[in-house]
This record gives C-alpha cells, sequence and structure tokens, in this order.
C-alpha cells in the first residue's frame, strides 16, 4: 500500500525488539534482529511496521523510559542499524512508525537530572513539581497506573514530583512552551531520518490540572479497567485532572502542523482515559491524529455484542476521523488465550486476525498473532515487568505477552544463542515459524493468504460499516465501497450454527478462514466460521 494516505486500511505489524530477534547473543531482541527478518514480514502481506521503543533508556519500563529520544540504547544496536532498518524496510514496500513517549522520561534523562538539583535551574519548570501539604502529604489524591500514589519526593527540591506510571517515570510539564518545543523537535529528528509516522504513547497524558485539584472517587459497580484490572486502585477514581485535559488538543494540533510539513506520514495515538471513544473523537480529526486505538477491543469480553456495541459506538461520534483496531499488543494478555480461554485452538486464531482485518479501519497485528500463539505462563521468580510484580498473583503483568518469538524447534527456539531475557514457553516452540512455514495448513499460512486477498478487496481497506441483527454467537456487518457491497459473518462460538440473512447472498472465496456453506439460502457456520458474500 504505497501513495498519499497509505496508512488509511493499512495493516501495521507491530515489533516488540526485545522479544523478536537476538544477533549479538546478549538475549536480548536488536535492530539487526529485525533487518533479518524483514523478508519473513514482509511476507505476511501488512503494510508497515510499528518498533516499540528501542532508544536509550535504563530500562525500568522496557523502554517507556526514556533517556535520550534521539539515540539508540546499545542494547537494541546504534543509529546506524535504525538507518539500515528503515532502507531495507521501504525497499520492500514497508513503511515503518517507531513508539514516541511524549508525557515522560526517566529519572536519568539530563533534563530531569537538572531539574531536580534545585528550584532556580534553566529546567527547574520542566517537570510537575509541587509543595507537600501541610502534613508532609503528597499535593492531591492522584494515582499512578502502576500501583500507589502518583508522586514522588525529592529531598534536593524539597518537593514531590508526578509520575503515572512508574516512579521512574518523571511527569513532563506541558504547561511549560519549552517543553512543548522540544518535544516536537524530538519529533522532528526522527521525521527528518526518514520514519513514515508515529505510535504516541499514552498521548492523552502530555496535561495535568495546572490547579493540581482532586480526581472525584469512581462508583464501584464502575470500577472497570482499561489496560489496568479493577483491583488496580487507579480503578477507584475518575482520571478528570490528571489526564485527557482539554489543552492536549492544542498539543496535538501542533503535531499536525509539523507532521504535515513531511510527505505521507501518520500519527497513530494511544488512548485510555475515562471514555476512550469520546476522547479519540476528540483526537483524531484531520487537523489532529491521523489515527486513533483504545483499549475498548483489549478487553476480556470478545462477545459479538461487545465489538458491535464498540464498533458502533465509535462510529457515531467519529465522523472525519479514522480508527485503528488491535486485539493484541505488548500491554494485554494474548488474544486467543483472553478471548478464547484455553479453547478455540488453530481455528479461533485464523478467525481473530481475520475479524479485526475486516473492520473498517487500519489494524495492528503483534507478533506472534499470526502464529497463534497463547498467552505464556511467566513463573513469578522470571517475571521481569514492574507492573506484574506489583499486582501478582490477581494480575501477572505483561511478560506473558512478551516472551520471544519462537522462529524455530531448536535452543531458545531459534530467538538467540544465550539465554533469553524471558522464558520461551513450550507451547510457543511448538507453533515454530519454521514449522509453520512448511506447513501448507498452518495459521501462518492462512493469516498470510487472508492478507494479500484483503488487499485486492477495496471494500475491506476503504469501505464503510453497517452492523446487522444475527443470532448471538455471530457478528454480522456490510461493507460497502464504491458500488461494491459484502456481508462478513463470523461465528464467534465453538459450535456449528446456521443463519439465513435476509437478502440474496454469493458466497466468495476467501482463504485463511473456517468458510461457511450456503443452502438454500442458509448461511451453515462450522465452529469460528466466516462468511464472505456478495450482496446482490
Amino acid at each position: 500500500m504505497t501513495g498519499q494516505q497509505w496508512w488509511r486500511g493499512a495493516v501495521v505489524y507491530q515489533v516488540y525488539p526485545r522479544s523478536f530477534l537476538d544477533t549479538d547473543g546478549d538475549g536480548v531482541g536488536d535492530l539487526p534482529g529485525i533487518v533479518e527478518r524483514l523478508d519473513y514480514i514482509a511476507s505476511l502481506g501488512v503494510d508497515a511496521i510499528w518498533v516499540s521503543p528501542f532508544f536509550k533508556s535504563p530500562m525500568a519500563d522496557f523502554g517507556y523510559d526514556i533517556a535520550d529520544y534521539r539515540d539508540v540504547d546499545p542494547l537494541f544496536g546504534t543509529l546506524a542499524d535504525f538507518d539500515q532498518l528503515l532502507a531495507q524496510a521501504h525497499a520492500r514496500g514497508l513503511k515503518v512508525m517507531i513508539d514516541q513517549v511524549p508525557s515522560h522520561c526517566s529519572t536519568a534523562h539530563p533534563w530531569f537530572v537538572e531539574s531536580r538539583q534545585d528550584r532556580d535551574n534553566p529546567k527547574a519548570d520542566w517537570f510537575v513539581w509541587a509543595d507537600a501539604r501541610p502534613d508532609g502529604s503528597p499535593p492531591n489524591n492522584w494515582l499512578s497506573i502502576f500501583g500507589g500514589v502518583a508522586w514522588t519526593w525529592d529531598p534536593r527540591r524539597r518537593q514531590y514530583y508526578l509520575h503515572n506510571f512508574l516512579s521512574s517515570q518523571p511527569q513532563l510539564n506541558f504547561h511549560c512552551a519549552a517543553v512543548r518545543a522540544a518535544q516536537l523537535d524530538n519529533l522532528r529528528f526522527w521525521l527528518q531520518r526518514g520514519v513514515d509516522g508515529f505510535r504516541l504513547d499514552s498521548i492523552n497524558f502530555p496535561f495535568h490540572d495546572a490547579q493540581l485539584r482532586d480526581n472525584p472517587a469512581k462508583p464501584v459497580e464502575l470500577r472497570q479497567g482499561r489496560g489496568f484490572s479493577p483491583d488496580n486502585p487507579y480503578a477507584f477514581q475518575y482520571h478528570t485532572y490528571n489526564n485527557t485535559r482539554p489543552e492536549n488538543l492544542g498539543f496535538l494540533e501542533d503535531v499536525r502542523r509539523l507532521m504535515d510539513a513531511y510527505p505521507d506520514v501518520a500519527a497513530l495515538g494511544e488512548i485510555s482515559s475515562d471514555d476512550s471513544l469520546a476522547t479519540m473523537t476528540d483526537y483524531v480529526q484531520p487537523h489532529r491524529l491521523h489515527m486513533g486505538y483504545s483499549f475498548e477491543l483489549l478487553t476480556d469480553d470478545g462477545s459479538p455484542a461487545h465489538i458491535r456495541r464498540t464498533v458502533e459506538a465509535l462510529e457515531s461520534q467519529l465522523q472525519d476521523g479514522w480508527p485503528c483496531w488491535a486485539i493484541s499488543n505488548h500491554d494485554v494478555q494474548r488474544a486467543v488465550t483472553r478471548w478464547g480461554g484455553g479453547a478455540g485452538g488453530d481455528a479461533l486464531a485464523r478467525q481473530l486476525v481475520a475479524l479485526v482485518c475486516s473492520l473498517r479501519g487500519s489494524v495492528c497485528l503483534y507478533q506472534g498473532e499470526e502464529l497463534g500463539l497463547p498467552e505464556a505462563e511467566v513463573p513469578f521468580e522470571a517475571l521481569q515487568d514492574p507492573y506484574g510484580k506489583a499486582f501478582w498473583p490477581t494480575f501477572k503483568g505483561r511478560d506473558g505477552c512478551r516472551t520471544p518469538m519462537p522462529w524455530t524447534g531448536g535452543d531458545n527456539a531459534g530467538f538467540s544463542r544465550a539465554r533469553p531475557w524471558l522464558p520461551v514457553a513450550e507451547a510457543h516452540r511448538a507453533r515454530n515459524v519454521q514449522a509453520q512455514d512448511a506447513d501448507a495448513a498452518s495459521v501462518l499460512n492462512a493469516v498470510r493468504a487472508f492478507l494479500r486477498w484483503r488487499r485486492t478487496r477495496p471494500v475491506l481497506v476503504a469501505g464503510s460499516i453497517r452492523f446487522l441483527d444475527a443470532p448471538a454467537s455471530i457478528l454480522a456487518f456490510v461493507r460497502e465501497h464504491a458500488g461494491e457491497r459484502v456481508l462478513v459473518a463470523f461465528n464467534l462460538s465453538g459450535s456449528s450454527i446456521e443463519w439465513t440473512p435476509r437478502r440474496d447472498i454469493a458466497l466468495l472465496d476467501v482463504p485463511g478462514i473456517e468458510a461457511a456453506v450456503l443452502h438454500d439460502g442458509c448461511l451453515q457456520f462450522p465452529p469460528r466460521g466466516a462468511a464472505f458474500a456478495r450482496l446482490a
């Protein structure tokens, strides 16, 4: 997919560098490892890659705590390695998006090192500092997503600093014009280097309430998480004042003005707010972000009713905006486990990729989805994620979806010649790339076939979407574009089912799915089956 607005309807493959391929034998994946597997990525039929953070960092949050926005951490390679990745991806027709984390950095970043020295230095107001209350307690009731109070005392300044995540991830003060300018300069650095876009992490977090007002309490019955579990105190509040502030909109417009000076680039915002769909409506507009995605389909509920309700709610609000859908990423339990509950196997894995790639919008596929990888079991003693260590055992963190990519059935699944930073799951070893590549009936080859077919159907890439009433286990909708109308239906249950649409249809021959059959106008679905049909 090339040309202006390549991102509309694009399939973006997320690479988590630490776990993709290790080429230097330290047990951690690296940028040369991505280069080495670009032919594999291209073979999937995706349009772009999104590379999770590879910047210089103490790795307290595995790269989302950045100490230098413009350099590669030696763990992953060098800037020359990144330039090689960019050139080699482009040579294969792949666009390259990279993570950017505007709202916070690492306590090791020179900006924070300077800011914390005293209250009078040039960076003194670059972070969110506040005096203690008279009794010495934090300035307000704001909480960190990663557990506990969102404020840490610093004895140098005798003030608290704000962190919405780990205490080693101080919040930048976006009320300071110099901070906004510096972060725009960091984006410009990578645009000039040739990247095709950004995935903007936690993009509703840059601004905070300048008055530091307390967040209101949330009723017990409404304490549900998106990207965090209900037992996390973070779920006990409405986050009215510590994120999703109206001032964010102006910064997004600054970002868009910058990006509009570069041809054919895109910004994808990660949005996690009290009402993520409403926030997406505000943020994803022609003069703000190109695309946005939320955690609304990264939940435990994978029912047809939830998917329909979520997509319809966004469609009713989004107007000119463009959504991006994901059902797996580096922060949540893998979809075949989360939505399949250990059942469904290969048929479920094939179905889920076809489903998310058939909704209106762009798509993010997470590495390993194309192999049907389940969530890995990581014992407590092997955990690396501080989030999981804090909330064990109710929430086991994010390591289970971050384990190494299985390339072969050999030692360490071909990921590294050294002990990997996280253990290789035996269930993953059996689903390795080498074995699936040689198996015509594998999930991998089904995904390749489906994505190749999707590319030939503009109605799936650019068409409108309208949902249909169907039996409870069936998700059904019509995609329409340039005079073509296609009925799409998925049986999300593990049982066979029949459904008679109230219209004349002609089944399309679609690879990579458990295909329904049509008999006397009735669609007969196998377990986890799907139907694509042309409407008269």
